[in-house]
């Protein structure tokens, strides 16, 4: 089959590689539908985070089962399923907790592990991990889902621990993927004011469309002032979905005494944190990557309910043949973000 491997940095290409094969009675075989390449894809393909060459790459995705070990009972061939970043037992006390990325036996999609950018993926944990769709899905409805798998679970982690109640005020940090799905979680939870705080004047629109009320811009050195002037000392709760210094130091500037962050951007360069100010000033930090599998059941009935529908984060989908073209441009934000089709 094919699958993407990181060559070097500011390089993927799409190659074969051996068929995935069940090894262990609890796995499953899937074929992919569709995948995406997300921000957090880019870190590596920078060269800001360590890689080995020909790690396999991609972490969100979405399929069809193909074989399943002698153990697997949840999930059957044929089904549609969902598959979160991490794989996980589902059974340890961290997941029976709900806290499937720390889960001691698990693992991420990608680098020594099969990867999602990719023609067919084996799935440890099968029954742990994978979410049965049970229901035809179109185009369409496949790019409903796919985010549910990352950035839209992520995006509701971010409200959850930043405390997010019906008629409140919140600030999304961050103008990618995350951040959008963070302003659509936002007016799920019941938000009255969603103040996006972003660096690309050109997603104002799509930051509207995903459930902004406000967008700002984070370079603008009279936002912080105009978010408390109009807030009244500061907001209550932040999403902080950048993972960046900057970003964070700009959370603990908004929130008011007595708010929290809700941090889940991954911190890669953040070094230090104004631990004085959130002492003085009764300030709750809480950060940590999505249990992404924790939120796809409810988001699951959201979206076949036609409730939810984050697909418009997806600037354009491309043939995995074009996965390298689909890197570029998420490289240099010419695209939000790019689904994958196998």
């Amino acid at each position: 089959m094919r699958a993407t491997v990181l060559q070097e940095a500011g390089r993927v290409r799409l190659t074969d590689v051996p068929d995935p094969v069940i090894r262990d009675p609890g796995d499953a075989l899937v074929r992919v539908r569709l995948a995406a390449v997300c921000g957090s894809d880019l870190w590596p393909y920078r060269g800001q985070e360590s890689f080995t060459p020909g790690d396999r790459m991609g972490h969100e995705w979405v399929g069809v089962v193909e074989e399943v070990g002698a153990d697997v009972a949840r999930v059957r061939p044929g089904d549609l399923v969902l598959a979160p970043f991490a794989f996980a037992d589902g059974i340890c006390r961290v997941c029976r907790d709900g806290l499937f990325t720390s889960c001691p036996d698990g693992g991420f999609w990608g680098g020594r592990n099969d990867g999602g950018q990719a023609e067919a993926v084996r799935v440890p944990f099968a029954d742990g991990t994978l979410v049965p769709v049970r229901a035809d899905a179109d185009a369409a409805l496949l790019r409903g889902l796919l985010p549910l798998t990352d950035v839209m679970a992520t995006g509701v982690h971010a409200t959850s621990l930043a405390g997010v109640r019906p008629g409140s005020t919140v600030v999304v940090l961050g103008d990618g993927a995350v951040g959008l799905c963070a302003c659509l979680a936002a007016r799920r939870a019941g938000a009255e004011r969603i103040i996006l705080v972003g660096r690309h004047p050109d997603r104002g629109d799509l930051a509207r469309r995903m459930g902004a009320t406000d967008v700002l811009a984070a370079d603008d050195p009279a936002a912080v002032g105009l978010v408390r002037e109009e807030t009244g000392g500061g907001v209550p709760a932040v999403a902080e979905c950048a993972g960046t210094q900057a970003a964070l130091d700009l959370a603990i500037d908004l929130v008011r005494p007595g708010g929290t962050i809700g941090s889940v951007g991954v911190p890669n360069g953040v070094d230090r944190v104004d631990l004085y100010r959130l002492f003085r000033h009764n300030i709750t930090l809480r950060a940590g990557v999505a249990p992404a599998r924790r939120y796809l059941e409810p988001l699951l009935a959201e979206v076949l309910a036609g409730h939810l529908d984050p697909s418009p984060v997806f600037s354009a989908e491309l043939p995995l043949d074009e996965v390298a073209t689909a890197y570029r441009a998420m490289d240099t934000r010419q695209a939000v973000k790019i689904a994958l089709r196998p």
